[in-house]
């Protein structure tokens, strides 16, 4: 259910959900262990009570972690099963989601629950998301959500497998799909925070859509972004 990732960082899969135009993707959350004891879920899944029990024997939930507005969908669910963590809310999820009532908005700079142990940065100018990208320390771990995927060419089938491979999203390794791409109208202010992302000592990267990468990370990602620069 849970598999480790690194020292203090855990990977959970998920089922699949369905997005626009019936794509079905997959789905992947992180449990990174902070010094305190406390547990940041990041783009939680579906909670199983699988899932839930393996997540109590690590620790106590503190901060449930959306990192971009397009992956909210279980976050009520762990709410209700951890009333005392924290909701953080990345740019426009608090106008999507008023149902919830978040406890943080998510910004460039680590709340001190976490700061020096995971970092972070908003990818901004994006028309479609603004995702916040995160680095563990201790693992030497980069979290995307959507801006970097990665998925095997055979997974979508006549018109959907055509549209996929235009986008990007089942190329020879991890990229940022084409959408996201055309997407960044503020480029000044993607380089920005593309920039911190270089700066971090990255050996392995996670993806909500794709495969886990667990060296080589920071050239992978010089790599993916470099129509950026």
């Amino acid at each position: 259910m849970l598999t480790a990732f690194g020292p203090g960082i855990w990977i959970a899969d998920g089922p699949d959900v369905v997005a626009a135009l019936g794509f079905h993707y997959p789905t992947r959350m992180a449990v990174i262990r902070l010094a305190d004891g406390g547990l940041f879920i990041w783009s939680p899944t579906v909670l199983t009570d699988g899932l839930r029990s393996a997540v109590e024997a690590l620790g106590t939930v503190r901060h449930l972690v959306a990192p971009n507005a397009l992956h909210h969908l279980f976050l009520a669910d762990w709410k209700r099963a951890f009333p005392g963590a924290c909701l953080h809310a990345p740019p426009g999820l608090r106008d999507k989601r008023k149902d919830l009532a978040f406890d943080h908005d998510l910004t460039n700079t680590p709340i001190p629950a976490w700061a020096g142990e995971i970092d972070q940065v908003v990818m901004r100018g994006n028309a479609i998301i603004n995702e916040v990208v995160f680095f563990h320390t201790a693992s030497g771990t980069v979290l995307f959500t959507d801006l970097l995927q990665h998925l095997p060419a055979d997974r979508f089938s006549g018109w959907r497998a055509l549209v996929a491979k235009w986008d990007l999203m089942t190329a020879p390794e991890p990229s940022v799909p084409r959408k996201f791409r055309l997407a960044f109208i503020d480029r000044r202010a993607a380089r920005a925070a593309l920039h911190h992302v270089l700066s971090w000592p990255a050996e392995r990267v996670l993806m909500a859509h794709g495969a886990p990468v667990s060296e080589g990370g920071q050239a992978l990602i010089r790599r993916a972004f470099r129509w950026l620069s």
